[in-house]
């Protein structure tokens, strides 16, 4: 993803990625955890998809489960790791 990247673009990716996955749409904001879409291995799968497809490093602290939980946490993760601007209502 060298393009420009946008907040909303990788809100889209990443909800492709897991819609995929979980074979069913994910609204972003469902908690995939409560839901019982991701287990803990698919959440490692999540943290090494977001590090490869957005060449960001996730480490320590960003490491929290809260930041997987929902594809709106987990874009503004990515968001805030590459300096994107955030749209004022995220």
């Amino acid at each position: 993803m060298d393009q420009a990247v946008t907040a909303e673009g990788i809100e889209q990716a990443i909800t492709q990625f897991v819609s995929g996955r979980v074979k069913a749409e994910v609204p972003a904001d469902e908690d995939l955890f409560a839901s019982g879409l991701v287990s803990s291995m698919f959440a490692m799968e999540l943290v090494v998809h977001l590090e490869q497809a957005f060449s960001v490093q996730i480490l320590g602290d960003d490491l929290k489960r809260d930041n997987f939980r929902t594809v709106q946490a987990m874009t503004a993760l990515v968001a805030r790791l590459r300096g994107v601007e955030q749209p004022a209502d995220a």
